[in-house]
């Protein structure tokens, strides 16, 4: 028997620069803001392109039957849901017309985490779908140039673009979320979010091209042509009105990174299902996954010190950027009044986990899960985390059982650990809903003392609300004191008689 019959390598053809204006480029793994603003960023260069749609159960399924059974669940949903985009089109328009018209581009990485193996899952689903020699490309997470088939050249500009766009749509996320649960009028924040959406996708439109490395690093991290859209984005949600004096438990949202981003079946939609439980939810934002990267970077360049004699000057230069980095994501954050959840500091997060968790452990988000868990604590950032890990996930395996002993000698932390298989939604959210019980009651508990501690009553805190009008609109930042709630923040901010 001739085993080398068993493999063979799969082969695509070339994706060329005169194709451009024909292929289009297929991508996801975001929520569907910043899906949409790298859209526009792609276009901005001259490329067709178009995030693929949110992934359902439907598309788990299919990513099970065609690829490994075996592998985590976002593998299997952003399988499933190119086979099925793929077999729809194919439908439309013949399987060799769909092969000729897109290529698809993923992310890839290496490590304990399987995420650098998806690419070969798209493989095999597409060889089951007879599709195979649909084009893929996978490009390196941590590079900012690199090789991307001919076709799609991934130079500085495009990248900045990316990561502007990544930056632009947190702050956008983060105001989303801090405004919701208070809308006085169902559907005013969706709405301001999806026109803020198009305000941004216009600026990243315009964006400027430059041909030389330096002069587009200096035009993005001087220019404000990103600081006057979220200037718009924020005069939009000024438009909402919000009402604060009301007791909410802050849930932090923590996990796998494509559980923890994606909005929608995936994750059981778990962040509008907290919303309707009456929840005010913290989400994760993708900027503090590129600040880990830098971080990751500049720990690995730390060691080298002793035996690379360039090593002393790539770590300044990667600890430049991480500072840029942090900077920049400022910026956006006071664009839209401050009211976005600022970055949490790496530096603290590592030695937060350092007692249960080596930095060195790579794979997955590292020790940050742990980190993220006592930061919140410390900060009082929400009254209860949940952290959403794939079924059979290695890396988030590690980091739940290291959260055993967290949790050991913080006993009154409130962590819901969800392991998300996709279809076991029931299991996961009453799971969930146990610990969002315990959650709301300490919201509750907290914002009675702060009335009590104030001397007001609930009538005298509306009271003085209405008279001052700033705080019915979104974009009034509430300081953050030593109470973790934004309903008990809103009535110390009231106590202390300050616009």
């Amino acid at each position: 028997m001739n085993v080398s019959a068993f493999y063979r390598a799969y082969t695509q053809p070339d994706f060329t620069p005169h194709e451009r204006e024909r292929v289009e480029i297929r991508f996801a793994g975001l929520h569907w803001r910043a899906d949409r603003v790298i859209q526009a960023v792609f276009e901005n260069q001259g490329y067709r392109a178009a995030p693929m749609p949110a992934a359902t159960r439907d598309d788990l399924m299919a990513g099970r039957e065609l690829a490994d059974i075996g592998q985590c669940c976002p593998a299997s949903f952003v399988t499933g849901c190119l086979a099925n985009f793929l077999r729809r089109e194919a439908a439309r328009l013949g399987a060799d017309e769909v092969k000729r018209r897109y290529v698809y581009v993923s992310i890839g990485s290496c490590g304990p985490c399987r995420f650098g193996q998806y690419h070969q899952g798209y493989e095999l689903a597409l060889r089951h779908l007879g599709m195979e020699g649909m084009r893929l490309l996978l490009l390196d997470q941590s590079r900012l140039e690199q090789a991307g088939g001919g076709g799609l050249e991934v130079n500085l500009q495009l990248s900045l673009g990316v990561v502007w766009a990544i930056l632009c749509t947190d702050a956008l996320q983060s105001l989303e979320y801090r405004t919701r649960p208070y809308e006085t009028t169902p559907g005013a924040t969706d709405r301001a979010a999806a026109d803020g959406v198009a305000l941004l996708c216009e600026a990243f439109r315009q964006r400027p091209r430059h041909g030389g490395k330096w002069s587009a690093l200096a035009w993005h991290l001087t220019t404000r042509h990103f600081v006057r859209a979220l200037q718009l984005v924020a005069r939009r949600f000024d438009e909402v009105e919000v009402d604060r004096l009301v007791p909410k438990p802050v849930v932090k949202i923590t996990g796998e990174f494509y559980l923890q981003t994606v909005e929608g079946p995936a994750n059981y939609d778990i962040h509008r299902w907290l919303e309707a439980e009456g929840a005010e939810v913290y989400p994760a934002a993708i900027a503090v996954w590129l600040d880990y990267l830098l971080r990751v970077s500049i720990q690995n360049l730390q060691a080298r010190v002793a035996v690379d004699r360039h090593a002393r000057a790539k770590l300044a230069v990667a600890k430049v950027l991480q500072r840029l980095l942090r900077w920049t994501f400022e910026r956006m954050r006071r664009a839209l009044d401050g009211v976005p959840h600022a970055l949490p500091e790496q530096a603290e997060l590592r030695a937060l986990a350092a007692p249960y968790y080596h930095h060195r452990l790579a794979g997955g988000e590292g020790d940050m899960l742990v980190g993220k868990a006592l930061w919140t604590k410390r900060h009082r950032a929400a009254h209860m985390i949940c952290e959403l890990s794939p079924y059979s996930c290695l890396p988030n395996t590690m980091s739940v059982g290291a959260m055993a002993g967290v949790l050991g000698k913080h006993p009154d932390l409130l962590y819901a650990p969800l392991e998300v298989k996709g279809d076991a939604e029931v299991h996961a959210l009453s799971r969930c809903q146990m610990i969002l019980t315990e959650a709301k009651k300490r919201a509750q508990e907290e914002f009675d003392a702060a009335l009590a501690r104030t001397g007001l009553d609930l009538a005298e805190a509306r009271r003085r609300q209405a008279a001052r009008p700033a705080l019915r609109r979104a974009t009034t930042a509430i300081p953050h004191r030593d109470v973790v709630g934004t309903g008990a923040n809103t009535v110390l901010h009231l106590a202390a008689g300050r616009a």
